[in-house]
Protein backbone atom coordinates (compact mmCIF):
# COMPACT_ATOMS: atom_id res chain seq x y z
CA UNK A 1 0.00 0.00 0.00
CA UNK A 2 1.43 3.16 -1.46
CA UNK A 3 1.74 5.97 1.47
CA UNK A 4 2.23 10.00 1.29
CA UNK A 5 3.54 12.77 3.59
CA UNK A 6 1.63 15.87 4.06
CA UNK A 7 4.34 17.52 1.72
CA UNK A 8 3.50 14.73 -1.08
CA UNK A 9 -0.39 15.28 -1.02
CA UNK A 10 0.11 19.33 -0.73
CA UNK A 11 1.93 19.14 -4.07
CA UNK A 12 -0.71 16.78 -5.67
CA UNK A 13 -3.66 19.03 -4.38
CA UNK A 14 -1.65 22.44 -4.95
CA UNK A 15 -2.19 23.19 -1.12
CA UNK A 16 0.05 24.68 1.69
CA UNK A 17 1.32 21.85 3.81
CA UNK A 18 -0.41 23.34 6.72
CA UNK A 19 -3.99 22.90 4.85
CA UNK A 20 -3.51 19.18 4.95
CA UNK A 21 -2.19 19.17 8.04
CA UNK A 22 -5.77 21.22 8.87
CA UNK A 23 -7.63 18.34 6.94
CA UNK A 24 -5.90 15.73 8.97
CA UNK A 25 -6.26 16.99 12.29
CA UNK A 26 -9.80 17.56 11.95
CA UNK A 27 -10.01 14.11 10.78
CA UNK A 28 -11.36 14.96 7.36
CA UNK A 29 -8.13 13.27 5.45
CA UNK A 30 -7.82 10.26 7.28
CA UNK A 31 -4.33 8.11 8.26
CA UNK A 32 -2.15 7.93 10.66
CA UNK A 33 0.90 9.27 12.70
CA UNK A 34 4.90 7.94 12.96
CA UNK A 35 4.88 6.58 16.50
CA UNK A 36 7.35 8.71 18.46
CA UNK A 37 7.26 12.16 16.11
CA UNK A 38 4.53 14.32 15.03
CA UNK A 39 5.02 12.90 11.00
CA UNK A 40 1.66 12.07 9.11
CA UNK A 41 1.17 9.66 6.90
CA UNK A 42 -2.18 8.97 4.55
CA UNK A 43 -2.67 6.09 2.50
CA UNK A 44 -3.09 6.14 -1.26
CA UNK A 45 -6.74 5.13 -0.81
CA UNK A 46 -7.75 7.22 1.83
CA UNK A 47 -6.04 10.15 -0.06
CA UNK A 48 -8.18 9.36 -3.57
CA UNK A 49 -11.56 9.00 -1.48
CA UNK A 50 -11.20 12.45 0.20
CA UNK A 51 -10.36 14.35 -3.42
CA UNK A 52 -13.60 12.18 -4.99
CA UNK A 53 -15.52 13.20 -2.09
CA UNK A 54 -14.58 16.59 -1.70
CA UNK A 55 -15.03 16.96 -6.07
CA UNK A 56 -11.53 17.81 -6.14
CA UNK A 57 -8.80 16.76 -9.52
CA UNK A 58 -6.82 13.48 -9.24
CA UNK A 59 -3.96 15.43 -10.76
CA UNK A 60 -0.94 12.86 -11.18
CA UNK A 61 -3.15 10.28 -9.55
CA UNK A 62 -5.91 10.31 -12.24
CA UNK A 63 -3.12 7.92 -14.55
CA UNK A 64 -2.82 5.48 -12.01
CA UNK A 65 -6.51 5.80 -10.64
CA UNK A 66 -8.43 5.87 -14.10
CA UNK A 67 -8.73 2.68 -16.44
CA UNK A 68 -8.80 4.21 -19.78
CA UNK A 69 -10.26 2.01 -22.85
CA UNK A 70 -9.95 2.81 -26.08
CA UNK A 71 -12.86 0.99 -28.15
CA UNK A 72 -12.36 0.94 -32.17
CA UNK A 73 -16.12 0.52 -33.38
CA UNK A 74 -18.76 2.07 -35.29
CA UNK A 75 -21.51 -0.21 -33.70
CA UNK A 76 -23.20 2.62 -31.33
CA UNK A 77 -24.90 -0.07 -29.19
CA UNK A 78 -22.05 -1.54 -28.28
CA UNK A 79 -20.06 1.81 -27.25
CA UNK A 80 -23.20 2.74 -25.47
CA UNK A 81 -23.66 -0.44 -23.60
CA UNK A 82 -19.33 -0.35 -22.62
CA UNK A 83 -20.05 3.18 -21.44
CA UNK A 84 -22.76 1.91 -19.18
CA UNK A 85 -21.23 -0.98 -17.87
CA UNK A 86 -17.94 0.53 -17.18
CA UNK A 87 -18.78 4.26 -15.99
CA UNK A 88 -16.33 7.21 -14.65
CA UNK A 89 -17.49 6.86 -11.25
CA UNK A 90 -16.38 3.21 -11.14
CA UNK A 91 -12.88 4.53 -12.15
CA UNK A 92 -13.38 4.16 -15.91
CA UNK A 93 -12.86 6.68 -19.28
CA UNK A 94 -13.52 5.37 -22.03
CA UNK A 95 -12.52 6.98 -25.63
CA UNK A 96 -13.81 5.75 -29.27
CA UNK A 97 -12.88 5.34 -32.79
CA UNK A 98 -14.33 4.53 -35.82
CA UNK A 99 -11.27 4.13 -38.35
CA UNK A 100 -7.46 2.75 -38.00
CA UNK A 101 -6.57 6.49 -38.51
CA UNK A 102 -8.89 7.58 -35.15
CA UNK A 103 -7.52 4.60 -33.47
CA UNK A 104 -3.82 5.67 -33.95
CA UNK A 105 -4.17 9.17 -33.06
CA UNK A 106 -6.11 8.05 -30.00
CA UNK A 107 -3.93 5.65 -28.94
CA UNK A 108 -1.40 8.10 -28.83
CA UNK A 109 -2.74 10.94 -27.10
CA UNK A 110 -5.35 8.98 -24.81
CA UNK A 111 -3.01 6.20 -23.43
CA UNK A 112 -5.20 3.47 -22.80
CA UNK A 113 -4.58 0.23 -20.96
CA UNK A 114 -7.18 -1.59 -22.91
CA UNK A 115 -8.15 -1.13 -26.69
CA UNK A 116 -11.15 -3.12 -27.86
CA UNK A 117 -11.33 -3.66 -31.39
CA UNK A 118 -14.71 -4.26 -33.73
CA UNK A 119 -13.73 -6.71 -36.18
CA UNK A 120 -17.08 -5.39 -38.15
CA UNK A 121 -14.86 -2.37 -38.68
CA UNK A 122 -13.68 -4.14 -41.62
CA UNK A 123 -11.47 -7.50 -41.32
CA UNK A 124 -7.94 -5.70 -42.56
CA UNK A 125 -8.38 -2.84 -40.71
CA UNK A 126 -8.56 -4.56 -37.58
CA UNK A 127 -5.92 -7.17 -38.38
CA UNK A 128 -3.74 -4.28 -39.08
CA UNK A 129 -4.28 -1.74 -35.97
CA UNK A 130 -3.80 -5.21 -33.68
CA UNK A 131 -0.68 -6.02 -35.60
CA UNK A 132 -0.01 -2.34 -35.55
CA UNK A 133 -0.30 -2.07 -31.81
CA UNK A 134 2.12 -5.00 -30.87
CA UNK A 135 4.75 -3.89 -33.39
CA UNK A 136 4.86 -0.52 -30.96
CA UNK A 137 7.13 -1.19 -28.10
CA UNK A 138 5.09 1.70 -26.34
CA UNK A 139 1.76 -0.28 -26.67
CA UNK A 140 3.59 -3.51 -25.65
CA UNK A 141 1.16 -3.82 -22.16
CA UNK A 142 -1.74 -3.01 -23.61
CA UNK A 143 -4.51 -5.19 -23.17
CA UNK A 144 -5.99 -6.15 -26.48
CA UNK A 145 -9.36 -7.40 -27.37
CA UNK A 146 -10.93 -8.59 -30.63
CA UNK A 147 -14.65 -8.54 -31.36
CA UNK A 148 -15.17 -11.11 -33.84
CA UNK A 149 -17.61 -11.44 -35.91
CA UNK A 150 -19.77 -14.59 -36.17
CA UNK A 151 -20.05 -15.04 -40.14
CA UNK A 152 -18.77 -18.61 -39.79
CA UNK A 153 -15.41 -17.05 -41.61
CA UNK A 154 -12.30 -17.77 -39.82
CA UNK A 155 -10.39 -15.13 -39.75
CA UNK A 156 -6.25 -15.22 -39.66
CA UNK A 157 -5.97 -13.46 -36.19
CA UNK A 158 -2.18 -14.70 -34.43
CA UNK A 159 -3.77 -15.30 -30.90
CA UNK A 160 -0.63 -14.06 -29.95
CA UNK A 161 -1.38 -10.64 -31.30
CA UNK A 162 -4.59 -10.41 -28.79
CA UNK A 163 -5.20 -11.14 -25.01
CA UNK A 164 -8.87 -11.95 -25.19
CA UNK A 165 -11.20 -13.03 -28.49
CA UNK A 166 -14.90 -12.63 -28.22
CA UNK A 167 -17.32 -13.93 -30.41
CA UNK A 168 -20.48 -11.98 -31.67
CA UNK A 169 -22.92 -12.35 -30.30
CA UNK A 170 -22.30 -11.98 -26.80
CA UNK A 171 -23.32 -10.41 -23.57
CA UNK A 172 -21.21 -6.80 -23.31
CA UNK A 173 -21.51 -7.30 -19.13
CA UNK A 174 -19.28 -10.01 -19.67
CA UNK A 175 -16.78 -8.13 -21.87
CA UNK A 176 -16.95 -5.36 -19.32
CA UNK A 177 -16.05 -7.67 -16.33
CA UNK A 178 -13.58 -9.31 -18.38
CA UNK A 179 -12.24 -5.69 -18.89
CA UNK A 180 -12.41 -5.00 -15.19
CA UNK A 181 -10.02 -7.96 -14.41
CA UNK A 182 -7.65 -7.61 -16.83
CA UNK A 183 -7.10 -4.01 -16.09
CA UNK A 184 -7.43 -4.69 -12.35
CA UNK A 185 -4.55 -7.22 -12.50
CA UNK A 186 -2.29 -3.85 -13.49
CA UNK A 187 -3.81 -1.17 -12.05
CA UNK A 188 -5.15 -0.64 -8.44
CA UNK A 189 -8.51 0.82 -8.82
CA UNK A 190 -10.26 2.64 -6.33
Amino acid sequence: MKVYTTGQVAKICKVAPRTVSKWFDSGRLKGYRIPGSQDRRIPRDSLIKFLKEHGMPLGELEDETTAKVLVVAQDQVLIDNLKRELPPEKSYKLAVAASGFEAGLQAESFRPDCIVVDFSIGRTEALQICQNLRRNQEFAEVILIALLPDDGSTTSLDPSTVNEIFKKPFDVALLAERIRTLVGAKKELV
